[in-house]
């Protein structure tokens, strides 16, 4: 594995911009807080069966909910 100090400047451009971009497309009123992955194996008559469940927690920011908490509302 190479050196990671020793990046070409054409590799450290590709990595700014590539943050750039990923901050472009990401979502910013939707986050992931938590993501809990439970997965169960069990033996049924029809084989082994894999049991899998995923939890994920988000915090979702609504444009109307930050009006009304600053007292920009309507009417206001």
């Amino acid at each position: 594995m190479p050196d990671p100090s020793n990046k070409s400047i054409a590799r450290s451009l590709g990595q700014f911009f590539g943050h750039i971009f990923h901050g472009i497309k990401a979502d910013p009123a939707k986050r992931v807080v938590r993501k809990d992955v439970q997965t169960e194996e069990r033996q049924t008559s029809m084989g082994k069966v894999v049991l899998r469940r995923t939890t994920v927690e988000e915090i979702e920011l609504r444009p109307e909910a930050a009006r009304e908490r600053r007292g920009d509302g309507e009417g206001a």
